[in-house]
């Protein structure tokens, strides 16, 4: 399964990270990271269930996870 980070929407509250959290997980989703110093989280999904993930209404943005490389 391919890892995708989600962002959560700056505004979102703790209980709303925990909700769409648990809405992957209950799609299938593993979650493999949680980042501290934004409201996002690292998450293997399937890819024909990741629409489900992009329309949480908690949820601002789904990019597949990559390497980043700088100069």
């Amino acid at each position: 399964m391919p890892s995708y980070i989600v962002t959560l929407k700056d505004d979102a509250s703790p209980e709303e990270v925990a909700a769409a959290k648990k809405h992957a997980q209950d799609q299938g989703g593993q979650i493999s990271h949680e980042y501290s110093l934004i409201k996002a989280f690292a998450v293997t999904f399937p890819d024909d269930a990741i629409q489900t993930l992009e329309s949480h209404e908690h949820v601002k943005a789904v990019e597949l996870d990559g390497v980043v490389n700088t100069q």
